[in-house]
Parts: structure tokens; C-alpha cells; sequence
């Protein structure tokens, strides 16, 4: 999957030298990938949008069985209207925040690192060089998405609040950075792991390479 170039054009991000980095690439290092959760699929994984919709639905159910003996269905069925309107105004908040968060975020793959540009109000970008991750798990999301877990080695401390919703959900002690709800994540995971093993071997290759010039 090629480097979209299209995020150059994009005005959340006319202020980086690199769209979605901070500042420009060291030498040699490239960008093999880029791209944002979906919105959609971002509600429904981390903000509850389906669990809503459904409590909403069940609320006007309820109501209208409440009242179904004294009213009839059919007298009793308007009573559902305000549940059901409020139902779509709380979903439609949630798709609004879901929105500005896929909106403001930028997930990168480069030859040396995953670099996330996240926050919608408070904007920050998080660097996982790739010898800080211990593993990448890839887990289904809603609507034919994925989603990236990184676990990451040492000590490192990230603010599960901070980053949220870019985490792995209720995992708040040893808080698990994740690109959420990214479109073809196989692919990507694919792109991941290639550049991962590549730039890990790179030592070891560079190591031996005196060696065998000297064996020569």
C-alpha cells in the first residue's frame, strides 16, 4: 500500500513538515504508510454508539409495552417519539466526536517507527521506534475494519486517558497504544511487519558485513 500523498493537502496538517509528524524525516528513513481511523467503525469500537442506539430503542420498547394495555399498540406506539428522537440526537453527538477524533488523527509507518499525530484538542504525537515494541497484535473491528495493538518493552509510561481513544480499551496499567479501526489492517499489518523485521536485522547485517570483508 503506497504513501497516500493526499494528507499533503490537508489543513489539519499544514503546520508539519510531514503530515502527521512533527518534523522532517533523519536521512534514509521513508514513509511507507498513512491513514486515519474510521469514523463509524471508531463510534461503534470505542465510544458505544451501537450499545446507545440500542439502549435508546429498548427505552421506547419499553414504554410502549408499559402502556400497550390501558392505550393499545397503536395508540401507545407515539409515546416511543421522544425516546427515539433522543436516541438519535445522543448518536449523532457520538458520530460528531468520532468524527473530529478520525479527523485529527494520522497514523504513520515508516522504515523506523510507528509515529501516531492524535488529539483533537490537545495534539501530540506518539513515537514507537520499532525496537521499542515487544508485539503487534492485529483484532477485528466493527464495519470490515482492524485494529493494531502495539505492546511496548521497558519501562515506558503512557497516560491511558491521554491517548484514548488510540488504546487498547481497559487495559489502563500497562496501557497498549493501538491504531484503531483502520481500513484493510491485514494489508497494513503486512507493511508493519516487513519494515519491523527489516530494520531489526539491520545491526545484525551491518555486524557481520565487517567480518566477512575481513574473512575475505
Amino acid at each position: 500500500m503506497p504513501y497516500d500523498e493526499s494528507y499533503k493537502n490537508d489543513p489539519d496538517f499544514a503546520f508539519e513538515p510531514i503530515p502527521g509528524l512533527p518534523e522532517a524525516l533523519p536521512p534514509g528513513e521513508r514513509v511507507l504508510w498513512q491513514g486515519r481511523p474510521q469514523t463509524l467503525a471508531l463510534a461503534r469500537a470505542s465510544m458505544g454508539l451501537s450499545w446507545i442506539a440500542g439502549y435508546f430503542v429498548f427505552l421506547a420498547g419499553l414504554r410502549v409495552a408499559a402502556s400497550s394495555a390501558t392505550m393499545g399498540w397503536l395508540g401507545a406506539l407515539p409515546l416511543a417519539i421522544p425516546f427515539l428522537v433522543l436516541g438519535v440526537i445522543c448518536c449523532a453527538i457520538v458520530l460528531l466526536i468520532a468524527r473530529v477524533q478520525a479527523r485529527a488523527t494520522l497514523y504513520t509507518i515508516t522504515t523506523d517507527r510507528v509515529a501516531m499525530r492524535i488529539g483533537a484538542a490537545l495534539t501530540l504525537t506518539l513515537n514507537l521506534p520499532f525496537k521499542r515494541i515487544a508485539s503487534a497484535d492485529m483484532t477485528d473491528a466493527p464495519g470490515g475494519t482492524g485494529t493494531i495493538v502495539f505492546k511496548t518493552l521497558g519501562d515506558t509510561r503512557l497516560g491511558y486517558m491521554v491517548l484514548w481513544p488510540h488504546v487498547r480499551p481497559w487495559h489502563m496499567r500497562h496501557v497498549q497504544p493501538a491504531m484503531r479501526c483502520i481500513p484493510d489492517a491485514a494489508s497494513v499489518a503486512d507493511i508493519l511487519g516487513q519494515a519491523a523485521e527489516t530494520r531489526i536485522s539491520q545491526p545484525e547485517i551491518a555486524r557481520r558485513a565487517p567480518q566477512a570483508m575481513a574473512a575475505e
